[in-house]
């Protein structure tokens, strides 16, 4: 079991803040999980298939390729900026 996180408005736009997700053998890595999130329709691809995502693997930033192990912790979120 993982944990995904959504933050900032990738949380209001999916209406949840979070869930957990069963690991099996085809989710190897942050980007799987982001791959199998984006096949449940039309706005998850488009949150999900930003080229401005940032993605956390146990509240340390990651790539896509991050390898994930059970009960890992993975966070998207839109790209901050501030000043």
């Amino acid at each position: 079991m993982i944990l995904v996180n959504y933050f900032a408005r990738y949380r209001e736009q999916f209406g949840i803040g979070g869930e957990k997700i069963a690991l099996d053998d085809s989710l190897r890595s942050v980007g799987d999980v982001r791959t199998l999130l984006m096949a449940r329709g039309e706005t998850w691809q488009a949150v999900l298939g930003e080229t401005s995502l940032m993605c956390a693997l146990n509240q340390d930033l990651c790539n896509l390729d991050a390898p994930i192990e059970d009960f890992d912790e993975i966070a998207f979120f839109p790209q901050v900026t501030g000043g």
